[in-house]
């Protein structure tokens, strides 16, 4: 077991998967903002509480055959539960999509990504520290 097993450093790289993930719903929302028809799409809020329970069961399904069917979550956004947003403004054309609230999320979730990488980053280093291993 290596320091990057342990619960806490496993729930900080899930949720920077979150964001990744999360990113990338973002991305189709501002590239559709002009798509008639088209409605946002965001993820589930993430929860640190529920992360650590899947952590603790340590049971997963591994496909052992091409032909078996995988009954783990496909993408990212499949995993994190990509749903519909609520729009308040829909456009003539039937789209939900505000961009700059759109952006303010791109943003949001840009800053909240670099707080998980730099807690995660420095985490490992002072624990490589206090063990001895690196400086």
């Amino acid at each position: 077991m290596s320091i990057g097993d342990l619960p806490i450093f496993a729930a900080l790289r899930d949720k920077m998967h979150w964001h990744q993930a999360r990113q990338t719903v973002l991305a189709e929302n501002v590239a559709n903002a002009e798509t008639p028809g088209y409605r946002g799409r965001d993820l589930e809020p993430y929860s640190f509480s529920e992360q650590l329970q899947r952590t603790r069961s340590g049971v997963t399904t591994v496909a052992t055959n091409d032909r078996h069917f995988s009954i783990g979550a496909g993408t990212a956004t499949e995993r994190y539960g990509a749903r519909p947003m609520n729009s308040f403004e829909t456009t003539p054309s039937g789209n939900g999509v505000t961009l700059e609230e759109e952006m303010m999320k791109v943003t949001t979730n840009q800053m909240d990504y670099q707080a998980a990488t730099t807690l995660y980053s420095r985490s490992m280093r002072l624990l490589r520290i206090a063990l001895g291993k690196q400086g």
